[in-house]
C-alpha cells in the first residue's frame, strides 16, 4: 500500500495544476497580507490571533478548492474506469481507498503549509515578529476541522456522482453571502472581525464561545470517523485474501 501512495502523491503533487494552485494561493495571500492584515482587524495588532485568523478564514476558499481539486483526481471518469481493474487484483479496494484518501490529505496540508509559510515570512519581513505560538490556537481551529471536513465530505459526494464535488467546491463563497448564525462565524468570516468588539480588552486574548468550538470538533471528527472505517475495511478486506 506504501508504493500506491507514494505514486498518488506524486500523481497529485508533481503537475502542473498543483504548482499554479500554489502560485494563486500565495498571490491572494500577499494581496491578503498586504492589504488587510497589516491593517489589523477590530483595533487589534496585525499579529494578534484576530487579524492571523482573519487571514486564514480569507484563505480557506481556495484551500477547500484545492482539496476537493485533489479528490478529481480519484472520481473522474477516467479513474473509474481504472477502479475497475484495481478492484479485481487481489488487494482489498478500501486499501486503494485509504492509500488515495491519505495522498488528498497530504497534498492539502501542503497547501496549508504553504499559506502558513506566506504568513510566517510576512510577519518576520514586516514586524520582525515570531512568536508563533499564540497563533497555533486560531489556526488548529480554522484550519484543521474545516479541510477535514472538505476531504470527507467531498470523497463521499464523489462516491455518489462525481459532478456533486465540483458543486460543493462553492460551498465556501455561498457561507460568505447568505445569512448564517453566529455559531457558523468561521465559515462566513464575521467571527474574527465581530466578537473581539464584544469582548471588553482593547487587544482581547483569543477565546471561542463553546457551541462554536462543539460546532469545529463535529466538522473535525465526522471525518476522521470515516477514515477509520477506511482503515477498519481495508485491514480486514486483507486479512481475508
Amino acid at each position: 500500500m506504501c508504493k500506491i501512495f507514494v505514486y498518488e502523491c506524486k500523481r497529485l503533487l508533481w503537475n502542473k495544476f498543483f504548482f499554479g494552485l500554489v502560485m494563486v494561493l500565495l498571490f491572494y495571500g500577499w494581496q491578503v497580507l498586504s492589504g488587510v492584515t497589516i491593517l489589523g482587524v477590530s483595533h487589534t495588532a496585525p499579529f494578534s490571533p484576530w487579524s492571523f485568523g482573519d487571514y486564514l478564514s480569507r484563505m480557506l476558499p481556495l484551500l477547500w478548492i484545492g482539496a476537493l481539486f485533489f479528490l478529481t483526481f480519484f472520481i473522474s471518469p477516467k479513474a473509474r474506469r481504472v477502479a475497475v481493474l484495481t478492484h479485481a487484483a487481489k488487494m482489498a479496494p478500501g486499501r486503494y481507498a485509504l492509500a488515495r484518501c491519505a495522498a488528498a490529505l497530504v497534498g492539502t496540508v501542503i497547501l496549508a503549509l504553504f499559506c502558513l509559510a506566506e504568513a510566517a515570512v510576512f510577519y518576520g519581513t514586516y514586524f520582525d515578529w515570531y512568536q508563533w505560538g499564540e497563533l497555533l490556537a486560531p489556526a488548529l481551529i480554522t484550519i484543521l476541522p474545516t479541510l477535514a471536513f472538505a476531504l470527507g465530505s467531498g470523497w463521499l459526494l464523489g462516491r455518489i456522482k462525481p459532478w456533486l464535488v465540483y458543486g460543493w467546491m462553492f460551498i465556501p463563497f455561498l457561507c460568505r453571502v447568505l445569512p448564517l448564525p453566529e455559531v457558523l462565524g468561521l465559515w462566513d468570516g464575521s467571527f474574527f472581525i465581530q466578537y473581539p468588539l464584544t469582548l471588553e480588552e482593547l487587544d482581547p486574548v483569543f477565546t471561542m464561545p463553546a457551541n462554536m468550538v462543539l460546532v469545529q470538533c463535529a466538522l473535525l471528527v465526522l471525518p476522521i470517523g470515516k477514515i477509520v472505517a477506511l482503515f477498519y475495511d481495508a485491514h480486514h478486506g486483507f486479512s481475508r485474501v
